[in-house]
């Protein structure tokens, strides 16, 4: 096994082997903050993303047509593999994309799970028998594969979603092409190996890896595939308009988990300290590179400034520094565009007359949490999704006003509310646009069997257990006529 402080090589992975791209062609994955090299990454073109779907689109039929507990001990073995390989997978991960060692085990931990919780469904695409008016006749609902699945998975949490782009799919019967991001190739070329070496047989599980600069193309050749019935992406809003408009004019589903912009409502009755804690590792875990990150800190004027108060002193008190030492809490960013568009939006809202409390400063890739208070509508950070340790403070006159600032927004994936009126809390959350919403809870919350999916333009579709079933198979009507049939012409 490669050792983890040495460079490796991520090949493609094609019809259940290892495979050099057509043109030859490798590009170094290095560690921003060292330079050191992580991994000699295959560059993949589109002769070699065709490849990829016509080896998913041959294994197709017998996956489909495996026993559902052959779907299932692939499933978990796989989940074995990855718990078995994750201190090495987490290292990775962590030389790859700057992440503190708490967030890639966390990764390992959730992967896993959610690998079991797919082989946990590998029977859940049971039909229904639905009553017909004609004699004689029986008619079926039934569930079938769709076929081969395009995942496209991210960098932020690069085990967690690489594992989601294609578990499910795996589970119901589809085969899969995992386009690997630019950031993490090694780290999801370790999840596609865990399948591999699970048992799933040739061509059931295949691996797409890039250059930069080829992604549109390599992206455009996936999704134009006859073969291709389906792609999932998790990623930003502006290339996910892109891809759900290639999808459309292949007529290929999608399903778009895109942007986030968090809302965190406080309400006059909350319990501060426990919205304080939610609120700084909603806004800081991660450096603030989750899709549901708090974003936007909404809270009644009652309480602004003792709440202000407390989460700035919980900022203050995190460990920002070198993600391979034990203590550290918040790593780098994962690259120089990402801290100078964070501190754009720091210096904008400083313009705008809002006020720095702690942070606002980066040093070379790190940039600490940073409370802003008194941040307005003509702030950019109202409005455009920080993606980094950011946590502005919008202060509300009442109930009605937080929902209204909540809504203000193209977002809508995840959201808190605090209050303790649990009644209250329901009436608010069932008002505020978003496909999450925790009530005295975190905005930045995942489990393997929960739907997971935003509105507005944080997407469509979701993912997670039962909910995947909607969007990886296709409903089929069938039906058998035990009679004679009498029929007009």
């Amino acid at each position: 096994m490669t050792s983890s402080t040495q460079a490796r090589t991520v090949d493609l992975h094609i019809g259940g082997a290892a495979s050099a791209p057509e043109n030859g062609r490798f590009v170094v994955k290095t560690q921003r903050l060292t330079g050191q090299d992580v991994a000699q990454v295959a560059a993949a073109a589109a002769p070699d993303a065709v490849r990829a779907v016509a080896a998913a689109a041959q294994a197709g039929p017998g996956w489909a047509g495996l026993a559902p507990a052959g779907r299932r001990a692939v499933l978990e073995r796989a989940a074995e593999l990855l718990e078995e390989r994750g201190a090495e997978i987490a290292a990775t991960m962590g030389r790859e994309m700057g992440a503190a060692a708490a967030w890639c085990g966390f990764n390992v931990k959730l992967g896993a799970n959610m690998l079991r919780e797919a082989a946990a469904q590998v029977y859940a695409t049971i039909g229904q028998v639905i009553p017909s008016d004609v004699p004689g006749m029986t008619a079926i609902a039934e569930r079938k594969p769709l076929g081969v699945v395009v995942g496209i998975a991210p960098w932020n949490a690069p085990i967690i979603l690489g594992v989601r782009a294609i578990a499910m799919p795996l589970a119901f019967g589809n085969t899969v092409v995992l386009k690997a991001s630019e950031e993490t190739p090694a780290t999801q070329a370790a999840i596609v190996q865990c399948l591999v070496d699970a048992g799933a047989p040739a061509g059931v599980v295949n691996l797409i890896t890039n250059a930069p600069e080829d992604a549109a193309e390599v992206v455009e050749a996936l999704i134009a595939h006859p073969a291709v019935r389906c792609v999932n992406f998790t990623g930003s809003t502006r290339v996910g308009r892109r891809i759900g408009e290639l999808a459309g004019r292949h007529l290929t589903r999608s399903v778009l988990e895109l942007g986030g912009k968090a809302p965190f409502v406080v309400l006059a009755d909350a319990d501060l300290d426990e919205a304080a804690a939610a609120a700084s590792f909603g806004a800081f875990m991660n450096q603030g590179q989750i899709c549901m990150s708090t974003e936007r800190i909404i809270v009644d004027r009652a309480v602004a400034e003792p709440f202000a108060d407390k989460l700035a002193e919980r900022a203050r008190a995190l460990v920002v520094g070198d993600p391979q030492e034990p203590g550290t809490q918040l790593g780098p960013l994962v690259h120089e565009a990402a801290v100078a568009h964070v501190h754009a939006l720091v210096q904008d809202a400083v313009a705008h007359g809002a006020t720095v409390l702690t942070g606002g400063e980066p040093d070379g890739l790190f940039f600490p949490p940073t409370v802003l208070t008194g941040v307005g509508a003509e702030a950019r950070i109202y409005t455009e999704e920080s993606f980094g340790p950011l946590a502005p403070i919008i202060v509300v006159d009442g109930v009605d006003e937080a929902v209204r600032v909540a809504n203000d927004s193209e977002y809508g994936l995840s959201a808190a509310v605090f209050t303790s009126d649990a009644d209250l809390g329901l009436y608010v959350a069932r008002r505020i646009e978003s496909g999450i919403c925790h009530i005295n809870g975190a905005t930045v919350h995942d489990e393997a069997q929960m739907p997971f999916g935003g509105v507005k333009a944080s997407g469509f579709g979701r993912f997670g257990s039962q909910a995947s079933l909607e969007e990886f198979t296709e409903l089929r009507w069938v039906t058998l006529s035990s009679e004679h049939r009498h029929y007009p012409i």
